[in-house]
């Protein structure tokens, strides 16, 4: 067994000198393409990975909250009579969730929890979503509250938006709860309709290379373009009055009317119609067996990012470059809301051990940040931990 869920159980123990209700493992996400599309009501198509959040959790008698972050060693006591913001953004997350179930009529005791896990933090990985997917779904099991998968994916992205304040979709924590072994999902991030795709590739395995910044942009980048994309469809709805997200524009009306909105909103918008395309377009490509395909749809995908809806940052922008002189490496992206965190890369299996070690030395060399590089093995969603 790996260090995790083993040293929360014992650190459960040890802060509370019993054994956990419950052990519930929460998933990290990758994205393989559709990046920033979620909530102007796209196609993403994210999976599920091994990197997890667990939990260990037990009730209690009383309204009070005992909760400590294994991994930062901090420690969080509170009142599920009194739920306000804190300055603490880890308790955020947990607290934003318990805020929705009370909101949705749900009467909700105080707990005991300790949680820690293997996703590293601004990378991308959505740790966050895993941290109140994981907390969502543990109290929806110990309480008999019958939420649905989907309903507490929501619940969860209700909680970021409207608590935390970070104005997220809904892909983060619909892959996190709903993830399949093996499997890529493809999200309708309107009628949240799924399909999935076997990941079926012999010779070549995704890896990610984690670039060690998240510059401090990510919130208020992220935040001001979801801004950018509702002020282009009210712009854009004088012209088309049943445009409801950016999902209901076309790109022949997008043209027509490129001088009719300012050049940036217009760069936002053709990045968001041109992804949702490659969406479409790697789902054929998988259905066809055709990996040259995607590899050339990631590198679409980041020029993208790059330059019109201009997410990147050079030390993204470096370790894409650095890809494109190696023959065994098919294609790759920046992945996530942006400013820093990971980059995803179709790499030979034969071949990893020289894609590591040529990422490493070239990007420590210029950077002086020594890179993490992960294998991707796709996991399931959310669940129980039978031990």
């Amino acid at each position: 067994m790996s260090a995790y869920p083993s040293n929360i159980i014992q650190a459960f123990k040890a802060h509370f000198g019993e054994e956990p209700k419950m052990i519930v493992r929460a998933p990290g996400r990758i994205n393989l393409i559709g990046e920033h599309t979620d909530y102007n009501q796209g196609f993403v198509m994210p999976a599920a990975i091994q990197q997890s959040m667990w939990f260990a959790i037990s009730l209690r008698t009383d309204l009070n909250f005992d909760w400590h972050a294994h991994d930062l060693q901090q420690d969080f006591m509170g009142s599920a009579s009194d739920i306000r913001k804190q300055d603490n953004q880890w308790i955020n997350y947990l607290l934003g969730v318990v805020d929705q179930l009370q909101k949705a009529g749900h009467v909700i005791p105080g707990f005991n929890l300790v949680f820690g896990g293997d996703i590293p933090t601004g990378s991308g990985l959505s740790s966050s979503a895993a941290l109140e997917s994981g907390l969502a779904f543990a109290l929806n099991a110990l309480l008999d509250l019958e939420i649905s998968r989907p309903e507490l994916a929501l619940l969860a992205q209700r909680a970021e938006n409207e608590f935390v304040g970070m104005n997220c979709g809904i892909m983060d924590m619909y892959a996190s709860l709903m993830g399949k072994e093996e499997q890529i999902m493809r999200l309708d991030c309107r009628s949240m309709e799924r399909k999935f795709y076997p990941l079926d590739w012999p010779d070549h395995t995704l890896m990610l290379v984690n670039s060690g910044v998240k510059h401090k942009l990510i919130e208020s980048g992220y935040n001001n373009r979801r801004d950018q994309c509702e002020t282009a469809v009210k712009m854009l709805r004088q012209f088309q009055p049943d445009i409801k997200s950016l999902r209901n524009v076309s790109l022949e009306l997008l043209l027509a009317h490129r001088s009719d909105i300012p050049p940036t909103i217009f760069k936002r918008c053709y990045f968001i119609l041109s992804e949702n395309a490659r969406v479409h377009k790697t789902c054929e490509a998988l259905e066809k067996d055709e990996i040259n395909t995607i590899g050339d749809l990631l590198y679409q995908s980041h020029e993208g990012l790059q330059n019109e809806y201009e997410v990147s940052c050079p030390e993204m922008d470096f370790l894409v470059d650095l890809t494109r002189s190696l023959p065994y490496v098919l294609g790759s992206r920046m992945m996530g809301g942006g400013f820093g965190g990971c980059t995803i890369n179709i790499v030979e299996r034969s071949r990893m051990g020289d894609f590591i070690k040529y990422i490493k030395e070239n990007y420590s060399a210029n950077w002086k940040i020594d890179p993490t590089c992960i294998e991707v093995k796709i996991g399931n969603g959310t669940e129980i931990v039978e031990l």
